[in-house]
């Protein structure tokens, strides 16, 4: 149904009301598990960071909407469609972007400033997902090992602590960083924050990628639930490479780990990251498109 939106920029009831239901089928399957396992205190390590790290709300997931420039016919009466930036006429149900109010389009204008400084910045590999061990270093001594009750260490303590020291780190994601250990901290080679994040970010990063969900979700209605929904699934095996390649044991979940500690390891980490990396470019391209119509109607 999506490819009718390509051909034509009026949908009929019929046709949106046939999107909106695949849409909402599709994202149940992931949403409906995740509210089962919150409402056991069960979270799923891999999957449910989707729903906890970006808050991005199930709801959110599961309900469509057009891209801007898109009308829908019959459908002033959908709860859904009283949004604000909704506007209902003659014609049908359309986003408007004049209803956008300041401090939205400073979101937008900051979401678009990241994606085209990340889209335009040259890629960088080789970090093979150390992050994930510094945040577990010296665990048994600082108190925390994230995970613990559900994920074992593959390797002990000490030798995960030891290839922590062995090896150089390179983490330019700001969220990522700050959830590193103290002790491993130092070890990084910059220490990213917040405000450097225009400066750091770039688009071979894991994170960084897997974040355009996250921006997706901020910058909604307007990138639309199609583009939403790709970049849901792109996380999706974003964060699988994320916790194959952890210290963590996740056999028990399906997954086969990626030995970082071993050159095999590290080569085949870096082989998917660059896939990822180039199916996150043309997804990252799409919301700069999308954010720049959106805001240079705004600005006349």
């Amino acid at each position: 149904m999506e490819s009718l939106i390509a051909i034509s920029r009026e949908l009929s009831e019929e046709v949106w009301r046939a999107i909106a239901q695949r849409q909402c089928e599709r994202a149940s399957q992931w949403t409906a598990p995740y509210r089962e396992r919150r409402a056991s205190g069960k979270l799923h390590p891999v999957y449910d960071f989707l729903f906890v790290y970006y808050r991005v709300r199930p709801t959110q997931l599961e309900a469509w909407h057009p891209q801007w420039g898109i009308t829908l016919l019959e459908a002033s009466q959908e709860t859904l469609y009283q949004h604000r930036y909704y506007r209902h006429d003659a014609h049908g149900t359309t986003l408007d972007p004049s209803r956008l109010e300041p401090r939205a389009i400073h979101r937008l204008e900051m979401a678009l400033r990241l994606c085209e400084t990340v889209y335009q910045r040259p890629p960088q590999f080789g970090c093979f997902g150390m992050h994930e061990w510094a945040m577990v270093y010296r665990g048994d001594s600082e108190g925390e090992v994230r995970h613990a009750e559900r994920l074992p260490l593959r390797l002990s303590q000490e030798e995960t602590d030891a290839f922590v020291r062995s090896q150089p780190i390179a983490c330019s994601h700001s969220d990522a960083f700050r959830f590193f250990s103290e002790a491993a901290k130092p070890f990084n080679r910059i220490q990213p924050t917040k405000e450097t994040r225009i400066k750091n970010e770039q688009c071979g990063c894991l994170h960084t990628n897997m974040d355009l969900y996250k921006i997706c979700g901020q910058c909604m209605p307007w990138m639309g639930s199609d583009l939403m929904w790709r970049c849901f699934e792109f996380a999706v095996e974003a964060r699988i490479l994320d916790m194959r390649a952890s210290p963590y044991d996740c056999l028990s979940l399906g997954f086969d780990p990626i030995p970082i500690e071993t050159p095999t390891g590290r080569a085949e980490y870096e082989r998917i990251q660059r896939n990822l990396h180039e199916q996150a470019q043309p997804l990252r391209k799409e919301i700069i498109d999308c954010l720049q119509k959106v805001l240079g109607e705004v600005k006349g």
